[in-house]
């Protein structure tokens, strides 16, 4: 039996948790629109191609040429779930750029690939504290591992006295102080789909997304949460390599 006591995956804090300060671009941030699209495929074992790296180089090409849209990374989500493989994320300033985008991937997939779930979301100016915005618009560059997921508040939530939502937002907050080196995004979807908010957590060490969401567990905040799945979870991997798996099989 191995011994993986010293590997990164087996050390849950770093030794330096970095700082992440997005106070000086956060308005700048909350005065634009920017929206993203998260979507999951399942590889279909049905989409053989001569060429398989000239098939998955035709996709990328295809998103490289979408105006404005910015692909922030693919995702090997195979064996985190049973029914989806390739996970994508990226992002535009019109929702048409990102369904530009999901369209190019299922276009040059064909029948390789299975659009499993997708879902749109566009940063909002956060209700009590306006400088917390969205990383990857911060320009914090996209980790090794990402975790995804949707979640929906009570209906009582939203009634409550303005007051108390911000204090269980401070302490929800509060509770995740000791991982300021996972990256967190949330943007709003009321009526761009089923849920209301979309949630991304970003690093370079899954065990720290994996502590980190059992820590927000222990919060008065999660009463009100009534669905947040499903999740997609997986290694950042280059594109076309795992365009290729699926042009493989």
């Amino acid at each position: 039996m191995s011994d993986n006591s010293s590997t990164p995956e087996a050390t849950a804090q770093p030794a330096e948790i970095p700082v992440v300060d997005h106070s000086h671009v956060a308005e700048q941030i909350n005065e634009s629109i920017n929206y993203a699209l998260y979507a999951a495929f399942t590889e279909t074992g049905d989409g053989s191609v001569a060429d398989p790296a000239a098939a998955a180089a035709g996709i990328t090409a295809a998103l490289a040429a979408v105006p404005n849209l910015t692909v922030r990374g693919f995702y090997d989500i195979s064996g985190f779930r049973g029914d989806a493989d390739l996970f994508v994320w990226m992002h535009g300033p019109t929702p048409e750029t990102v369904q530009a985008g999901y369209r190019a991937i299922v276009e040059g997939a064909k029948t390789a690939l299975q659009p499993f779930w997708s879902n749109i979301g566009v940063h909002r100016a956060a209700e009590f504290n306006r400088g917390h915005v969205p990383a990857f618009l911060a320009g914090d560059k996209a980790r090794n591992y990402l975790c995804v997921y949707p979640f929906v508040r009570s209906r009582e939530w939203y009634l409550l006295p303005e007051e108390e939502r911000r204090k269980m937002l401070r302490d929800h907050g509060y509770a995740a102080r000791d991982y300021r080196d996972v990256l967190a995004n949330t943007l709003a979807s009321f009526a761009l789909g089923d849920y209301e908010w979309l949630l991304a957590f970003e690093s370079d060490n899954l065990i720290r997304i994996v502590d980190l969401m059992r820590e927000l567990r222990a919060t008065d905040a999660r009463r009100h949460v009534i669905e947040e799945t499903p999740f997609f979870t997986g290694p950042r991997v280059a594109g076309e390599a795992l365009l290729q798996r699926a042009f493989q099989r």
